[in-house]
């Protein structure tokens, strides 16, 4: 069987891993240079996209910004899993609203805003601080202010108002202010959603994030209260979109309550550690739900640190002295802030998951990979 993924990132390198036990054969679709191409090796093939599609017994994305023109071609041949509805939707959050509003799962305050006056009403409605997100072409904090206080108001306008300016008639551009929540922590919840309409939910996943990126993601650690708020959630908008796939949500934890901060329609970085940490991954399950294979088992086999690897030129050998620590890279080009590769760290307690963390401190510098003391201490605090 031929999957054709949409997009040729580490995301689809990750993907193909998954399929080549299954004995799913894996293509890929450059969207920037518009080659077909294969995923792990970089060959570029002789194919277009017609032909690609036509080949394809399955097609799916590994990111949701894909040309219109491309994402109906591939809808049309009633083979592209998740969905186009799902895709515009992890792609645009003035629909990511819609639909939450739709199947009442809760978010922050929000107001939607195409002129200027929708963001006046939005700072006498919702009050300061706002958090104001761009609703298209914005990604790891990309296209988002705060606004704290009246005289912050012209500027931040004339900057959106330029963001707004560049859509197009066909295709409009809308920003989101919603009303800024303090929040305990960051979480995240990973599931995959058969041809049939079976689910299969990842355990909770706690998330750190340096400047808006994410940097540490912990599994393993979490009450079961939280845990069905995230599951119930994960189900209504899967449900609601006749989802096939992986589909992962980021939430604020207020006291105790979940708050969709996202939704992301494909495997998600914040699933990561699940290629060590459970019996099937993030990665396989998506492979599997698309072919229309049965779904995978889902539960912690091991709590999980994902330690995200950014900018760097390569992931220190050292941190392999640390039992149960896996590597894995991306084979890109460094750049300031690139997501490279990441590190999974398995632990039998929270304990030895803080003293494994606390020994890779000394491979991976605070500098370089912020948060892992933090995170070690914090889980000594937890045990």
């Amino acid at each position: 069987m031929t999957i054709l993924i949409l997009g040729a990132g580490q995301l689809a390198r990750m993907m193909s891993l998954a399929g080549a036990p299954l004995n799913l054969n894996v293509v890929a679709y450059d969207v920037g240079s518009q080659q077909i191409m294969h995923p792990l090796t970089g060959e570029v093939y002789k194919t277009t996209l017609e032909q690609a599609i036509e080949s394809a017994d399955a097609i799916t994305a590994e990111f949701e910004h894909i040309p219109d023109d491309v994402l109906t071609l591939c809808c049309n041949s009633n083979k592209f899993y998740p969905g186009k509805a799902a895709i515009k939707t992890g792609g645009d959050r003035s629909l990511e609203k819609a639909l939450l509003d739709k199947t009442q799962v809760a978010c922050a305050p929000y107001q939607l805003i195409t002129e200027k006056a929708h963001l006046e009403l939005a700072v006498k409605n919702l009050g300061k601080p706002l958090v104001i997100k761009t609703c298209q072409a914005g990604y790891d904090g990309k296209g988002q202010w705060r606004l704290k206080s009246d005289d912050q108001i012209a500027q931040i306008w004339s900057e959106m108002a330029e963001f707004i300016a560049s859509g197009a008639e066909d295709a409009p551009h809308s920003i989101i202010a919603e009303k800024m929540i303090p929040f305990d922590r960051e979480v995240s919840i990973i599931g995959a959603r058969d041809k049939q309409g079976n689910v299969a939910i990842y355990p909770i996943t706690e998330n750190e994030h340096t400047n808006g990126v994410l940097t540490l993601s912990i599994a393993g650690k979490n009450n079961q209260q939280i845990e069905q708020q995230a599951n119930d959630a994960f189900t209504k908008i899967a449900n609601e979109l006749n989802y096939v796939g992986v589909l992962a949500i980021e939430f604020f934890d207020v006291n105790g309550t979940l708050l969709v901060n996202e939704i992301a329609p494909r495997v998600h970085n914040s699933g990561h550690w699940t290629q060590q940490g459970c019996h099937c991954s993030q990665f396989e399950n998506h492979m599997r739900a698309v072919a229309g294979l049965p779904l995978g088992n889902t539960q912690l086999k091991h709590i999980t640190a994902m330690i995200n690897v950014l900018g760097q030129p390569s992931i220190p050998n050292g941190v392999l002295k640390t039992s149960d620590v896996t590597s894995h890279w991306y084979g890109k080009t460094a750049k300031p802030g690139r997501k490279m590769g990441h590190v999974n760290v398995s632990a039998e307690s929270i304990n030895d998951l803080a003293d494994k963390l606390g020994e890779l401190t000394d491979y991976l510098p605070e500098q370089d990979y912020p948060g892992i003391l933090k995170a070690a201490t914090n889980l000594m605090l937890c045990e």
